[in-house]
């Protein structure tokens, strides 16, 4: 079947978030823009996904467990984990890899792990936005040891990309899929980058505010509405 899907979705969680991007209003906000898919990739950590994901059951929308991962070249990578035993190992991985600089609230913004009724639960004290000692090999390979999915974001976008950062494509880096920035025209990207034609392409919103949600979607074709199902269409050739 084919589904809608924004896999790169910020809560609360994330600094630079909306006050209003809570779990409750981020699912309310993808059933009315008829969404199956939604990842939520907070700023180098994953702490509201579980609650995401619980209220999301409910209305049958499959939450992929992520975070938007900055390696150390100050990428950023969307990172999904495959079941919530391997995202708390992979929370203690991010944990163990940021550097801890305090975070400033007036000047960053708040840091929020909240639960289903939008009670506040705890403050993340260092800031998200920090980059991880990670480089972008390692974090996809340790990815992959997790049997999870590595894709980086908005690898054209003038800051925090492959393309900014690198200025290129590592030849060994092999990620599952890559997303683009959600203004890029896709086969204009293609043109201008045909050794990138076999991966799979996403484009989604990076949604900090509940409006933006869906702003850029992908629809893809899977089985069935889970994580398995979900990687195995990345590695389909169609």
């Amino acid at each position: 079947m084919l589904y809608k899907a924004d896999i790169h979705i910020h809560t609360v969680l994330s600094p630079c978030g909306d006050l209003y991007m809570s779990p409750s209003n981020i699912v309310e906000a993808a059933l009315k823009k008829s969404l199956n898919i939604i990842g939520i990739t907070d700023h180098n950590s994953t702490l509201n996904v579980e609650v995401t994901s619980k209220i999301a059951k409910k209305y049958n929308i499959l939450v992929l467990y992520g975070a938007e991962v900055t390696t150390r070249e100050e990428v950023h990578c969307l990172c999904f984990m495959p079941s919530l035993i391997r995202l708390s190992e992979f929370q203690k991985y991010i944990d163990n890899n940021i550097r801890k600089i305090p975070n400033d609230i007036k000047r960053l913004g708040y840091q929020l792990v909240v639960d289903e009724n939008e009670q506040i639960l705890d403050e993340i004290p260092h800031s998200l936005l920090a980059a991880t000692n990670l480089s972008i090999n390692q974090l996809r390979n340790d990815v992959a040891d997790f049997d999870g999915i590595f894709i980086p974001a908005h690898i054209n976008r003038s800051a925090n990309s492959i393309d900014s950062q690198l200025g290129f494509m590592p030849d060994d880096l092999n990620p599952d899929a890559i997303e683009l920035y959600k203004y890029s025209d896709t086969q204009e990207f293609l043109k201008k980058n045909q050794q990138l034609a076999n991966l799979k392409i996403f484009q989604s919103s990076d949604a900090h505010f509940i409006n933006d949600i869906a702003s850029a979607y992908t629809n893809i074709e899977i089985e069935e509405l889970s994580f398995e199902a979900f990687k195995k269409a990345l590695c389909d050739k169609k």
